[in-house]
């Protein structure tokens, strides 16, 4: 068992590090380096000088969405904020798309004609791992549990940033088109971007960029895996557990025999198929017979046929769960997706941009801070990994996890960049995640990828040869098929 503490020692290190923190407050990227200016198009040099002028507004949107550390469906202010600063910036903004109150888009359009870029930008947290900026395990002083173990709020700035980098390098450059950054909530259910996709949002985007915060640099490689993510609720008959059970009828008993009968399933589903599950609600007291119980599961897998197929089994099981002990259930399916597309072009595209921009130009101190949290949690102490990775020859393994940018992949061609933001092997989707994305030097990582994003954003709009490559990259992938969405088109987001 690993114990989380601050020896005194370790506390010492800890106030000489936060206090070098505070005073390490430069500028994150004081102008762009000679060596990318000379390599750069004009369009790219317009917009990363743009991003020279952002770079202080960047890391104060990324303080600012930490700060407010929404869950999924409930980022009222932080979409409030980012929407207002993009309708400053002059986008005309759309709120409430897709019958979801935190989503908008944001769009800027120059002159007649031309490509449609889109930008996602996701700004939720996670319940339960919120946390000070420090290198050890301390709850947040203003009492708020949620936090950005994913870091999102790195997400939501470097896409603005991107955003409107691309919008004045397009009015500097009078370049035709068009970019429209999309508010898009609740992607740590995996919900935003399929209701958004069924409401047709991404219907007439000609190419979307994407990047997200990470323990390494590198243009994304790896699929994801295709998911349903579903209820299902038994209702029973309430007794006394001891006077008179037999005029009960346990919603509980059902739940166990569902999962009971998914853990035997599991030795006859493929190597790649993951199925987990949690139970919201198992009863109230044990003299209670539970009239009401609830499973919450996942069904994973890199086809989303076999998606499809054991969704399909698990629903058989719980109908004879239900069956089986004189129980009603209900099925809701919440999201599904699909695994990501990868579009060769892009990332080719993508990659060169990154070699010339290079990672996150983060300070030893950070780095000094970093390598004190790896040894609180016995991970090697190496600190933050700023390296650019190689774009390998082919697709890498698909990775374990589920996103909602898959379905956007599915409808347009989809290049995706992470960027390091966290000390290396930290647990991710944790108090240390938080921890990291709430220093102010962590918004380094906002901006690289802004500058990355943009300057591919400027080649799609500039090179009609690179826009054609990634279509016919995207006609093949799909095989010409048009995108269904795994839920029905009809289904209301579900808002808390």
């Amino acid at each position: 068992m690993h114990r989380f503490f601050v020896p005194p020692a370790a506390a010492a290190v800890t106030a000489i590090v936060a206090a070098a923190l505070v005073t390490a407050r430069a500028p994150l990227v004081s102008q762009t380096p000679t060596s990318l200016m000379e390599g750069a198009s004009a369009a790219e040099m317009s917009a990363l000088e743009a991003l020279d002028d952002l770079a202080g507004e960047i890391r104060d949107m990324s303080m600012t969405l930490w700060e407010y550390s929404e869950t999924a469906l409930l980022e009222h202010r932080s979409a409030e904020y980012l929407a207002g600063l993009l309708e400053a910036e002059g986008f005309e903004v759309e709120t409430g798309v897709a019958g979801m109150p935190t989503a908008f888009t944001a769009t800027y359009r120059h002159g007649s004609g031309g490509p449609v870029l889109g930008v996602p930008a996701e700004y939720d947290a996670l319940p339960g791992v919120g946390n000070e900026p420090v290198p050890h395990r301390a709850a947040r002083a203003d009492g708020v549990t949620s936090g950005q173990g994913c870091g999102h709020n790195l997400f939501g700035a470097g896409s603005a940033g991107a955003a409107i980098a691309i919008k004045r390098a397009m009015a500097d450059q009078d370049i035709a088109g068009e970019v429209r950054l999309f508010g898009t909530p609740a992607e740590e259910t995996v919900v935003g971007k399929v209701y958004m996709a069924n409401a047709g949002v991404f219907d007439d985007v000609d190419a979307t960029l994407v990047w997200h915060p990470m323990t390494e640099t590198r243009v994304t490689n790896a699929s994801t895996q295709a998911m349903n993510n579903f209820t299902v609720e038994f209702h029973g008959q309430a007794a006394h557990s001891a006077a008179d059970p037999w005029n009960g009828r346990s919603a509980l008993d059902a739940v166990e025999m569902m999962n009971y009968g998914a853990n035997l399933m599991r030795e006859h589903v493929q190597p790649s198929t993951r199925i987990h599950y949690v139970m919201p609600n198992a009863g109230e007291a044990p003299n209670v017979v539970p009239e009401y119980a609830k499973a919450w599961y996942y069904v994973r897998d890199t086809l989303r046929t076999n998606v499809n197929e054991y969704y399909e089994w698990l629903l058989d099981i719980a109908a004879a769960a239900a069956q089986a002990t004189r129980t009603e259930h209900e099925v809701s399916l919440i999201t599904g997706v699909h695994a990501l597309l990868l579009n060769r072009p892009l990332q080719e595209a993508m990659q060169a941009n990154l070699e010339a921009v290079g990672g996150p130009n983060f300070p030893d101190v950070l780095q000094a801070w970093g390598r004190e949290m790896q040894t609180g949690l016995d991970i090697d102490p190496v600190g933050l990994d700023v390296e650019v990775q190689p774009l390998a020859l082919g697709p890498t393994p698909a990775q374990g996890g589920s996103t909602d940018v898959a379905e956007v992949s599915w409808i347009t061609p989809t290049v995706q960049l992470e960027v390091t933001s966290a000390p290396k092997g930290v647990p991710w989707h944790s108090w240390a995640t938080s921890a990291s994305h709430g220093t102010e030097w962590a918004a380094a990582a906002a901006d690289v990828a802004a500058r990355v994003l943009a300057m591919t954003g400027m080649d799609l709009l500039t090179d009609p040869g690179l826009l054609e490559a990634a279509r016919a990259a995207h006609r093949e992938s799909t095989g010409g098929r048009p995108w269904r969405s795994p839920i029905p088109a009809d289904q209301k987001p579900p808002i808390p």
